[in-house]
């Protein structure tokens, strides 16, 4: 029966508190002070109140047993031991891994193949299909046109340069 007096009265001090803040127009803070008020009448009625009580009982024992008690001490000791060892184990598997992986990588890499930035256009010739044998063949042919055209230019010569690799890549 005191149970549910105290359980009801701070239920009712917590609605009180919340209308005081929703008098101030402070809604949210009314609103979470009205959802707080409500769980001491909530416990009560679902009966959870003895559970907390036997849990903190158990609790209070486990607090007792802690300090007086030289077998919890040494299981507490094997805890910290057995974390101890799997947080160790784990950096060095990691730090191992990361230096095989690098010693395993290093001997076998080599340059990386060139690769097309844009897929070739079904109508292009081969030639574009390869990177590097279009790369050579527009350097060729940008430097006969320079020679042809001379070292001075009209600054037009870049646009059609990029005119030429979009028409290549079928832009």
């Amino acid at each position: 029966m005191l149970t549910a007096a105290a359980a009801f009265a701070l239920t009712a001090a917590g609605v009180a508190v919340a209308g005081l803040r929703a008098y101030r127009r402070r809604f949210l803070s009314a609103t979470r002070w009205f959802a707080v008020a409500l769980l001491p009448a909530g416990l009560y009625l679902t009966g959870l109140f003895p559970v907390a009580r036997t849990i903190g009982d158990e609790i209070a024992d486990w607090a007792v047993k802690l300090v007086f008690d030289p077998r919890v001490w040494t299981g507490i000791v094997l805890l910290a031991v057995s974390v101890g060892l799997l947080v160790t184990t784990r950096w060095v598997g990691r730090r191992g891994a990361v230096t095989e992986g690098r010693e395993a990588a290093t001997p076998a890499a080599g340059p990386a193949p060139a690769r097309p930035a844009v897929a070739p256009a079904t109508g292009a010739p081969a030639a574009a299909a390869a990177p590097g044998h279009a790369e050579k063949a527009a350097r060729a042919e940008k430097a006969g046109r320079a020679e042809k055209k001379g070292k001075g230019g009209d600054g037009l010569d870049e646009f059609a340069d990029i005119e030429e690799i979009l028409r290549r890549r079928g832009i």
